[in-house]
């Protein structure tokens, strides 16, 4: 008996691994279709910008470009566009504050309070998306021109001069980045909050602890993940824009995203695409960086 019950298992066990198989097949082939996306539109133009950034700068697009390996190109857009460089670092960075100072008592209400109007006030939340990030900031340009009741309010109130104005300022344009990217903090934080036992914090006040030190123990912590969610998400994409430096402010604001725009545009490739790659591996950095201090690495 136990022999044909060796047999009888042995003769099972087959169909169980060509099941296993095909299950990992199926797999495979569920992901080849984003694993294509990412191949094309992804690595493919990395590589691309990663190789025009190493060709010698003094090709153009009649006589063409040659790889010639001119490592020479990073050095030298640094030390000559190292100014509006650190100007997006810091932009991008002050966005980010303003970003979270807004967006997380907002995505507190939001997930805490908000009950029956949770979803009517995460409308408006995202309702920006429906138009055209060029046209929000047009907008902007209005509210903010030197006709406008914004400033005239301001000078009323003795807040501005009777000279003074907002437009083509750096105050113009960090506030276009922070109503812009608003909603990118918001969302994460929300969906962080969101997930809070709120038996956790009951908890902290039946300790006898004050509201807050229970925001302080409990809640900031265990939204932390949307905080570093948030913050990435609006960081990264703040610290290219050229939009709101273009349209809010001057040359004297003007961004790195605009230098690497208008060098696209004059076809200077090299440096242009040397000015790409130290932007990207500088925010990759501060990426990694922020997520290691911040305790959060399972993020990435």
């Amino acid at each position: 008996m136990s022999a044909v019950g060796q047999l009888g298992a042995a003769s099972a066990a087959p169909p169980a691994k060509v099941e296993r198989s095909g299950r990992r097949f199926t797999g495979y082939l569920l992901l080849l279709p984003g694993g294509l996306w990412l191949l094309l539109f992804f690595v493919v133009p990395l590589v691309s910008l990663l190789a025009a950034s190493l060709y010698d700068p003094n090709g153009s697009i009649e006589s063409g470009f040659k790889m010639t390996w001119h490592f020479q190109n990073f050095v030298d857009t640094m030390a000559d566009y190292a100014r509006p460089f650190g100007r997006s670092l810091w932009y991008s960075l002050l966005t980010t504050l303003f970003c979270l100072l807004l967006g997380y008592p907002l995505a507190y209400a939001i997930a805490m309070k908000a009950g029956r109007w949770k979803n009517f006030m995460l409308a408006l939340v995202i309702a920006p998306f429906f138009t055209s990030f060029l046209i929000r900031t047009l907008s902007w340009k209005l509210l903010l021109s030197d006709n406008g009741f914004v400033v005239d309010a301001l000078k009323w109130l003795h807040i501005l001069g009777p000279d003074g104005r907002l437009l083509a300022t750096t105050t113009a344009v960090v506030t276009g980045l922070t109503y812009n990217f608003l909603p990118f903090m918001v969302l994460p934080l929300y969906a962080s909050l969101e997930r809070i036992d709120p038996r956790l914090i009951e908890a902290g006040g039946d300790l006898f602890a004050n509201p807050f030190t229970t925001f302080r123990t409990v809640t900031l912590p265990l939204s932390m993940p949307g905080v570093v969610a948030g913050t990435l998400l609006t960081f990264i994409p703040a610290a290219g824009d050229y939009i709101n430096a273009q349209l809010l402010g001057t040359p004297k604001q003007r961004m790195i995203g605009n230098d690497i725009q208008r060098l696209f545009s004059a076809g200077a490739y090299p440096t242009a695409a040397a000015l790409s790659v130290t932007l990207m591996a500088a925010i990759v950095v501060l990426v990694l960086v922020y997520v290691r201090r911040a305790g959060t690495e399972e993020l990435l």
